[in-house]
């Protein structure tokens, strides 16, 4: 059976996928995105759920919401709030060592 919990896992393998080698205690800067996408899932979600621009399969979910949002969908915030700076320090390091190379020539 596919929840959304097993959905929420399959994210996180991305995020092995792009985790550094060493990790740094995360500055303020993300713990206050962190703060602000949990506010805003915690404020919007429910008027979505609420105005049928999304529904969820009871069954697929583990049953506990915040204000009728699902936990899963926190999740979510999670995981933005992880993956983007992620990228951005990746790609960055791929850019740096290209520039890298050029001047290397």
């Amino acid at each position: 059976m596919f929840t959304y919990i097993l959905l929420n896992l399959l994210f996180l393998i991305t995020l092995v996928i792009f985790m550094p080698n060493k990790l740094k205690k995360p500055p303020r800067a993300w713990w206050f995105t962190l703060y602000a996408l949990f506010l805003l899932t915690l404020v919007f979600d429910p008027i979505i759920i609420l105005l049928d621009v999304v529904a969820y399969d009871p069954s697929k979910i583990l049953g506990f919401n915040l204000l009728g949002a699902p936990i899963e969908d926190f999740f979510y915030a999670i995981y933005a709030a992880c993956i983007v700076p992620l990228v951005w320090h990746r790609l960055g390091e791929k850019k740096r060592e290209k520039e890298e190379r050029k001047r290397a020539k």
